[in-house]
């Protein structure tokens, strides 16, 4: 340790004040973090790239300072799928500090990262005041049955109006209008469970119609249009 001349020659006053950092809530327990290996909890944030073209939610279960669980959704941009699967192997096994000092692959995943570096260290996190935590898979729990992500599209022109592609219920294959041509339900396909039925030995068009199903008021449709193609 360097010190300056001015530094050596000042006389040393002793600190009276012991200040202990604040306790932060942590899987049902308060804690005064002074390593990062005091921290735990499981959270979420998100984070968007520099052109704004493409975003990351990323969810990941800390125990004991090391990352245990990481679910990582990414939506906007075709290079960011491959930046999540590379960032999936990166994060487990890591400290807080390692993954935050890490190239993440994606500026959407790193900022991300930062986002949940600050809620995790400050104890803002979903299982703050939960005992013992989440355990290692809670992180799967957003997915719901099927394992996919909860994905909301839609798109819509001041001409024609707007069209449903995917919600949370699946993909959207048809659109019920009234008679003003207003929205008042469509029919989806879950293409997680489908998929889930196809790989049990259903064949395709049985798990296909097995999971389409309809919501609001679709079967007193007007019309029925396709909203890729009409």
């Amino acid at each position: 340790m360097e010190y300056s001349h001015e530094v050596m020659n000042m006389h040393c006053v002793a600190k009276g004040a012991v200040h202990e950092p604040a306790p932060i809530p942590e899987e049902g327990k308060w804690v005064k973090a002074k390593q990062i290996g005091q921290i735990s909890g499981l959270t979420h944030g998100v984070g968007g790239c520099a052109p704004q073209q493409g975003a990351c939610k990323l969810t990941l279960n800390v125990k004991d300072g090391i990352i245990q669980e990481a679910l990582i959704e990414t939506i906007g941009c075709s290079g960011m799928t491959h930046s999540a699967a590379m960032a999936a192997e990166i994060l487990p096994g890591k400290t807080l500090l390692e993954a935050l000092n890490t190239d993440l692959v994606c500026d959407a995943i790193n900022v991300a990262m930062r986002e949940l570096f600050l809620q995790i260290v400050y104890g803002r996190t979903q299982s703050a005041f939960s005992d013992n935590g989440l355990p290692i898979g809670g992180g799967l729990e957003d997915l719901g049955k099927g394992l996919r992500s909860q994905v909301g599209t839609t798109y819509s022109t001041n001409k024609k109006g707007p069209r449903y592609l995917e919600l949370t219920e699946g993909y959207i294959n048809e659109i019920a209008l009234d008679e003003n041509d207003e929205i008042i339900g469509y029919k989806f396909v879950s293409v997680g469970k489908m998929m889930d039925d196809i790989k049990k030995g259903l064949s395709p068009n049985e798990a296909y119609e097995k999971n389409t199903g309809i919501y609001g008021r679709f079967n007193e449709a007007a019309r029925i249009i396709d909203p890729r193609k009409q």
